[in-house]
């Protein structure tokens, strides 16, 4: 089996496995990190949304040999440096119930946010649109996104969206 490195969560990994395993599974049941939720297995439900190179991606559906050198970031190493102010205001506006989504909901946000530092209640609808929430927890989902956007416009000295906490990102708008 081939050997297959990438950073994780800021930190280099290398693991052996067919080149076509989804990487949750090794993140999973290899790697341990467990805040990527298994919910569809094809890409339609959000619950596995992370980050590779900054962008969100479902690692449910995409092969762990295309993550080579690249960076993945999951919810585990979202807050590496503490909360970061999208898990902040999720508790500040008591977004989960059962809580099964949540990581890939907070996921898809913070990559929305680093696109879209002032994003319109219309934007927030669309930008999540495809992240599911069986508990219907849609209304505080989008003011957390709200108040989290506030929270990074005013602690980023350009008024921009912070990109801090998030190791795999590259630095792109």
């Amino acid at each position: 089996m081939p050997a297959h490195q990438f950073i994780l969560n800021g930190r280099t990994v290398s693991v052996e496995s067919p080149a076509d395993l989804p990487l949750l599974w090794v993140l999973r049941d290899v790697l341990g990190v467990t805040g990527p939720k298994y919910g569809c297995g094809v890409g339609v439900c959000g619950a596995c949304t992370s980050h590779l190179d900054g962008e969100a991606f479902r690692p449910c559906i995409h092969p762990v040999g295309d993550t080579t050198g690249r960076a993945v970031t999951t919810i585990e190493g979202l807050g590496a440096q503490g909360l970061h102010p999208v898990q902040e205001a999720w508790l500040e506006e008591d977004v989960a119930q059962c809580g099964f989504c949540q990581p890939g909901q907070i996921m898809a946000a913070v990559a929305l946010l680093r696109r879209n530092a002032h994003p319109t209640d219309a934007d927030i609808d669309a930008a999540m649109s495809d992240n599911v929430c069986r508990c219907g927890t849609y209304v505080r989902i989008r003011a957390a996104i709200q108040r989290a956007a506030l929270l990074l416009r005013a602690s980023a000295p350009t008024g921009g969206a912070s990109l801090e906490g998030d190791p795999g990102t590259t630095g792109r708008p």
